[in-house]
Order: structure tokens, then C-alpha cells, then sequence
């Protein structure tokens, strides 16, 4: 540990996708664990050209399934899907990762994925079509039904919340999230609740809600702050530690992310050409994103930070624990820029 610093291990960077001579990193994935092997797949970039340069956005298909030997990646397995994903929800069970929504095409836009390994291997299936698209919400897997919402439903930002069961195939409507209409929060359950922060609009919040699936209600709880000050993790990676706490990494600054939206929707001309170089040609660390390795504990009802993490805060990067190992997988480092690298942190 140096100057509040904790050392994260940088593992290498992910094979190309398929029909590319390199991956120039990803944000918003599919992501979970299977027999303790990491997957992550889908997400989008700029493959081509920078945005600053008109370049487009592409949505990937590609699967990976990865274990680590000797302190090395291994990837085993890669896969494409028959569909593009990005920015979809992930939740699992014990065998199987569901993915909700998250595809450009519309066809795909409101499925319920399912992956899981058959002999050793990936393989997924399509198993339900929802009444809405679904993009950048929660989803929780707990005891065969998955929660999800708050997050763009259908044209708009939601507060609708949902439970959907796997075996029987219904959808019931729950109690709508209290706070204002959002997405791109970090979720996490304990038993019986789920805790859910953070998210933003044309603004990033920083407030938190606790749902109690006995008593279908919310209640408002500790916004995330350290140190009396109010933290942002919109679009931050987020993990279970334990039964008690989560841990949550990156996330945009509050304060940029204000003023960039508000710039980026109201200047013309010559003066948003310029704001767009400002904001699309810095250095990461001007981006000020969250560095804090972030602990709530929801017994206790508070925020703590283990320390800063050693590389370029991410957003839309997947954080996923196996054992006694965090990685955090690619994601953005400042806007429009990914990272193809994975870190390691074991605790």
C-alpha cells in the first residue's frame, strides 16, 4: 500500500473479437461466473475511429470463458452469439448466468438470455421475451426469480420495478423505486433486500434504497459519501464481498458529469465543437472519476473505502469475484475511451 493506494495486478489484455487484429476494449457487458470460470461478453467501443473523430459506436457478440492458472489468464473458450450485446443486465444462479435485454437489435432487446457450460462448454439459449426493452437497469437473481427495473424501460429512464419467474413464466409488477427516474445504478442482495444506489439522468445520484422482498416496500438508506462527501458511481462496477457488504469501483464524477450533459444538449456551434475536444480529449485523470475501492455494509448502514485502486478509474467494466480474487474486466477510462486490460486484486 502506498499513499492510500492498493496494488491491482494487471493480468493482460482480452483476445480481439473475431474479424479484428485487436480489442481495443469494451464497456457494458454480459458478465458472471460459471464453475468459478470468469465470462464476459458483448459490449461496445469505438473500434474504428475515435468519437472526437466521428467514429461509431459497434456492439459486440463475442463470449469468452476465462479461468487464471499460475497467476496467468487462460482463455478457454470464445464463442460468438447470434445477436450483438452491450449495456444489458446480469444476474446469476449457481449454473447459470441470465442476461436481460441489452442488444441494438430489436428483436433481442427485451429476451432473457440464459447461459450456462454444457460439458465444459458455453452454451445459451433464449428463454423468454419481456414486454419491454431493457437497458442499463438492475437484475437480481434470488431463489428462482429475477428483480430487475430502474433503468431505460422501453423509450425512458423508469422507476418501475419488476419480478419475473423462471419456472412458472410470470411477470408481476412490484413497488416502484421511490427515488427519481434513473439508470445505469449498482445493486447488490442480502437475503431477503436489495440495496441499490446511485445512477443518473441529465444528473448522477448519489442516493441509496434498500427493497424488501417480504414486505414488497423500500426505504430510503445511506447515500454513498467518505468522509462527509457525496460519491457518484454511476456506471461503477459493483460485486458481493460477503453476506453483509458490497464493493463497488468507478463511477463518473458528479460534478462533470452535470456539466457535461447540460453543455453537450445546449451549446451550438463553434463553442460546442471546442467543449466536445475539451471533454472528449482529456487525460483520464482530469475525467475525475472514483478511485476509492468502495465497502457498504448493510448491516451497519455505512459507506468505508479500503484504499484507491492502482489503475484508470473504469465505468461499465465488469467486476466479478471467484474465491479470494476481484477482477475488474476493461470498461471505459474517460468518455469514449475503453480499456482492453484486466486487473486482479486478491484479498
Amino acid at each position: 500500500m502506498l499513499n492510500n493506494y492498493i496494488e491491482w495486478e494487471n493480468l493482460g489484455s482480452f483476445p480481439a473479437q473475431k474479424g479484428y487484429s485487436e480489442n481495443k476494449g469494451t464497456a457494458g457487458h454480459l458478465q458472471g461466473i460459471l464453475d468459478g470460470k470468469l465470462v464476459v461478453g458483448g459490449g461496445a467501443n469505438f473500434p474504428e475511429t475515435s468519437i472526437l473523430e466521428g467514429g461509431q459506436k459497434f456492439t459486440h457478440r463475442d463470449l469468452y470463458l476465462i479461468s487464471e492458472e499460475n497467476g496467468n489468464l487462460e482463455f478457454l473458450q470464445q464463442i460468438q452469439l447470434d445477436y450483438p450485446i452491450a449495456y444489458g443486465s446480469s444476474t446469476s444462479s449457481e449454473d447459470a448466468i441470465y442476461y436481460l435485454g441489452g442488444s441494438p437489435e430489436e428483436e433481442h432487446n427485451s429476451s432473457i438470455t440464459k447461459i450456462y457450460l454444457k460439458n465444459g462448454k458455453l452454451a445459451y439459449e433464449e428463454i423468454a421475451k419481456l414486454p419491454m426493452s431493457i437497458e442499463n437497469a438492475i437484475a437480481e437473481y434470488i431463489d428462482g426469480q429475477i428483480y430487475f427495473g430502474i433503468g431505460k424501460l422501453g423509450e425512458d429512464n423508469s422507476r418501475d420495478f419488476y419480478r419475473y419467474d423462471l419456472e412458472k413464466g410470470n411477470l408481476e409488477s412490484l413497488e416502484r423505486f421511490p427515488g427519481e427516474a434513473r439508470n445505469q445504478c449498482i445493486s447488490c442482495c442480502f437475503e431477503n433486500k436489495i440495496a441499490v444506489f446511485g445512477g443518473g439522468s441529465n444528473v448522477a445520484y448519489t442516493d441509496g434504497y434498500l427493497y424488501s422482498i417480504e414486505e414488497n416496500s423500500w426505504e430510503e438508506i445511506s447515500e454513498v459519501q467518505l468522509n462527509g462527501e457525496s460519491i457518484s458511481l454511476l456506471g461503477a462496477g459493483v460485486v458481493k464481498l460477503n453476506e453483509e457488504e458490497l464493493l463497488a469501483i468507478g463511477g463518473f464524477n458528479k460534478d462533470l458529469w452535470k456539466e457535461a450533459v447540460h453543455k453537450l444538449s445546449t451549446l451550438t456551434g463553434d463553442e460546442k465543437q471546442e467543449y466536445r475536444r475539451q471533454y472528449f480529449g482529456q487525460e483520464p485523470e482530469k475525467c475525475k472519476w472514483n478511485k476509492e475501492m468502495l465497502v457498504y455494509n448493510v448491516n451497519e448502514n455505512k459507506w468505508r473505502s479500503l484504499g484507491k485502486i492502482s489503475f484508470d478509474a473504469p465505468c461499465g467494466n465488469a467486476l466479478l469475484k471467484s474465491e479470494n480474487k476481484i477482477y475488474s474486466i476493461m470498461g471505459e477510462i474517460k468518455p469514449g475511451k475503453r480499456t482492453p486490460y484486466v486487473h486482479r486484486l486478491t484479498l
